[in-house]
């Protein structure tokens, strides 16, 4: 009797500890709800991503104490916009590259985790070392034309509400005595000659700058089979903003810009480069060249912290940062409307611009 009874007794128990199991089993299927004491469910939480240290590396493409300025509020507006996605950074490091090579090798390297406002030809010449992974859009322009007397009425070249993922380069001809020669034919209707232009003295940005070197390049491939290490007399350029002090002064002749480079300078031209008249009476544009992808933001293969969640996390909130009354302050300073999402692929002409300039070096 006392066997059959022990018997039972351990069946018992071997039941209840199969039915604890199950129980507990069951308590652990979902990674989303645990019961309390109360008899309610609560939310699990999950591992807190944390980033100690967000680089981000600005392109000189405006003044770069005018950028400084403008990213000011940026390190705790982006924190802020990450948490909402999902990530804790601690501390956001700002700079402003002293070139546009410089941005690039930094992503290169991994000593910059994210490039910003970085133009297609630097996209191009970096394009084994870093990602693609927002396009910038910009409010179009009222002038658009291929033909460059068109652009020159004298007149502002406005903005337009029409949101564009690209833009043009203009060739500016300056006050000097040559520039004025330069835009005299052309609003004639005359085509310059190669001699026209390899006369005068050229101002021109880095090798990597879109608008400043190599779509400029392109145009005097296109229409003279040359190419701006063809031309006489250049100087580069270290900023948009020197190069529009050296065309009022005399020192250069031609400066390649991006289409509405007139309009960001336009105070500067009379307040500070010493001209009395205008930037819209003085300058002109004499040539046009076809259009080119809007900047980037790339982030570096490089980087020990970008992974393919948080490049989406990162997309995600500078997208809406954008949208926001402060967001449109910063990025403004770059000419910048909003962002949309993209990849290295979009860029494809200016990878064929690249490896044509590099084939004609």
């Amino acid at each position: 009797m006392q066997r059959v009874l022990r018997k039972r007794i351990s069946l018992s128990v071997i039941l209840l500890t199969t039915i604890f199991t199950l129980v507990a089993c069951g308590s652990n299927s979902t990674d989303t709800k645990t019961s309390n004491t109360s008899g309610t469910s609560s939310e699990v939480k999950t591992e807190e991503k944390v980033i100690q240290d967000l680089k981000i590396a600005f392109v000189p493409s405006k003044n770069p104490d005018d950028i400084v300025s403008a990213t000011e509020p940026l390190e705790d507006l982006l924190i802020k916009e990450l948490k909402e996605q999902g990530y804790t950074v601690d501390n956001i490091d700002i700079t402003v590259g002293t070139n546009f090579e410089a941005v690039g090798e930094s992503l290169a390297s991994g000593s910059a985790d994210v490039g910003f406002g970085v133009p297609g030809g630097t996209v191009a010449l970096y394009r084994d070392d870093t990602d693609v992974i927002l396009t910038a859009t910009r409010n179009g322009l009222n002038k658009d034309s291929t033909d460059p007397k068109d652009w020159n009425d004298g007149k502002e070249t406005e903005q337009t509400s029409e949101q564009v993922t690209s833009y043009r380069s203009i060739l500016i001809a300056g006050p000097s005595d040559k520039g004025q020669e330069l835009a005299k034919k052309v609003n004639n209707g005359e085509k310059l000659s190669w001699d026209d232009l390899n006369s005068a003295n050229w101002g021109v940005s880095s090798t990597t700058s879109s608008a400043g070197y190599i779509y400029p390049s392109l145009w005097l491939n296109e229409n003279y089979k040359k190419n701006i290490t063809e031309l006489d007399s250049t100087v580069i350029i270290d900023s948009y903003g020197s190069g529009f002090a050296r065309l009022a002064s005399g020192q250069i002749d031609i400066l390649p810009v991006y289409a509405d480079a007139r309009r960001d300078f336009q105070d500067q031209w009379t307040s500070e480069y010493g001209q009395s008249e205008d930037i819209w009476k003085t300058t002109n544009v004499i040539g046009v060249t076809p259009p080119i992808y809007n900047d980037a933001i790339i982030v570096s293969k490089e980087s020990k912290i970008i992974t393919d969640d948080f490049k989406k996390a990162l997309s995600e909130a500078l997208i809406n940062l954008a949208k926001t009354t402060e967001g449109k302050k910063i990025i403004d300073i770059y000419s910048h409307s909003g962002y949309k999402e993209a990849k290295s692929s979009d860029y494809e002409d200016a990878f064929k611009a690249a490896d044509l300039m590099k084939n004609s070096q």
